[in-house]
């Protein structure tokens, strides 16, 4: 019963701050000290490192980006120790010709035995260089 309680609550706070993560911090009690994250252009382990790609992803979004968004669409327990969250990024670029950047994906959250994330693995519809691809682009 508490184990489902701390579940439901990692995923409320997943919840809360996947959509602002391009705005506001997020919170990182739900996460293990080594945290592994992994995405079609990154890799790396440990907390801090986790911390500075959401401050990178902030500061981009601030720097390149007239409109950013993080739509998520569902987020839920898919095992017993996984959790999935299915989301969009889309945004207009700071350019003259107004460049759209759009592209699914999911996340897909792994527990620990304290219900805690130890493994964070991002899967994008399509390459990074189709992504880019989008930045020359007419909006």
């Amino acid at each position: 019963m508490e184990s489902q309680l701390q579940v439901d609550r990692v995923i409320q706070t997943l919840n809360q701050d996947l959509p602002t993560l391009f705005e506001k911090d997020i919170s990182y009690n739900i996460y293990t000290q080594d945290i592994y994250f992994q995405d079609p252009v990154n890799k790396f382990k440990w907390k801090f490192n986790y911390r500075i790609i959401f401050w990178t992803l902030r500061f981009h979004a601030r720097l390149f980006f007239s409109q950013i968004y993080f739509d998520v669409h569902e987020v839920y327990q898919s095992a017993e120790d996984t959790i999935l969250a299915k989301w969009t990024v889309r945004g207009v670029l700071r350019v003259p010709w107004q460049a759209k950047v759009f592209f699914n994906g999911y996340s897909t959250y792994k527990l620990n035995q304290n219900n805690l994330i130890y493994e964070h693995i991002d899967t994008w519809d399509r390459k990074p260089s189709e992504i880019l691809q989008q930045f020359w682009q007419k909006g």
